[in-house]
């Protein structure tokens, strides 16, 4: 899940040794904006149901590919097996994803269109990993082969979130517009944070089965339990508790303080750390692992 990870403040903070290089990386990203006064947002046209029969998505395909190449392991962290997935089955994945561009997700009801939505991030994601793999990051990857993208990734601040590698209803999208223009306006639930995924290991987890209408509180709120009670969520030592920095970049959708993010952490922790999350107002640093989530061979 990746908000503006990539803004000019972000890159003075991990490269503070590259201050011209970040306001160099600034500039270029206001001359190459695209100008969108007036026009109606991509907020506003996917929250505006159409009439139609369908109400559900075949997400089938989606599911036997997770079932086959998500691996569970030991430590809890779910990981994929990108080099079996892409020397079998990388076609069946560009299909699905060719099948829900060519679906207009606006005649899904409201919980199916979260399902939806993020079941297109993550296989797209995937999808992407494909093209590229093998590699250490998914910021290794650079889609726009223009000044920016070269200058992001020449300081490992690279990857595919923004660009425009999807078309959905007419409406060219990047993996960013999905999450920050559509997901989290529109559903407002923090649980987003759960249901995407970046291919990293810091992320929560990809799920080993698609998400659906029918099924999506319940899986929702296992994987907010799955990632909350796991070091990369949260934990504490000696009474200083350290987050994934999900919970930094976007505290605004955790109540916009971390007293609000601790809130909603121990809305799901289990006993053990919730009695040692309780009446902690504060969060002493942050923390997230960009490394592939990738099979550890051998395992």
């Amino acid at each position: 899940m990746i908000m503006s990870k990539f803004t000019a403040t972000a890159l003075v903070v991990r490269h503070r040794h590259l201050p011209t290089l970040a306001a160099l990386l600034a500039a270029v990203a206001v001359l190459s904006a695209p100008a969108t006064a007036g026009a109606e947002t991509v907020t506003d046209y996917f929250s505006a149901p159409v009439a139609g029969d369908a109400r559900t998505f075949n997400h089938s395909a989606w599911d036997r590919l997770l079932t086959k190449y998500v691996v569970p392991g030991d430590d809890g962290v779910n990981r994929v097996d990108y080099a079996k997935w892409q020397g079998a089955d990388h076609k069946p994945l560009k299909d699905y994803v060719n099948d829900l561009q060519s679906f207009d997700p606006r005649s899904l009801g409201r919980t199916e269109q979260f399902a939806y939505w993020a079941n297109l991030y993550n296989a797209k994601t995937i999808d992407v990993v494909l093209d590229n793999y093998p590699l250490d990051s998914i910021r290794e990857i650079s889609i726009d082969e223009g000044l920016f993208g070269f200058l992001k990734k020449s300081v490992g601040a690279g990857g595919p979130w923004k660009a425009k590698i999807l078309r959905v209803a007419g409406h060219e999208l990047s993996l960013d517009d999905i999450e920050h223009e559509i997901m989290r306006p529109i559903f407002k639930d923090p649980r987003v944070h759960y249901a995407v995924n970046c291919a990293s290991f810091g992320c929560p987890n990809i799920g080993r089965e698609a998400l659906t209408g029918s099924k999506l509180e319940t899986q929702l709120d296992a994987a907010a339990r799955e990632f909350i009670n796991h070091p990369r969520g949260f934990s504490v030592d000696g009474g200083n508790i350290k987050a994934s920095s999900i919970y930094q970049w976007f505290q605004a959708d955790f109540g916009a303080t971390e007293a609000g993010v601790l809130a909603h952490a121990r809305k799901y922790a289990n006993d053990a750390l919730r009695s040692k999350l309780e009446g902690k107002k504060t969060i002493g640093s942050y923390g997230y692992d960009w490394s592939l989530n990738n099979i550890q061979r051998g395992s």
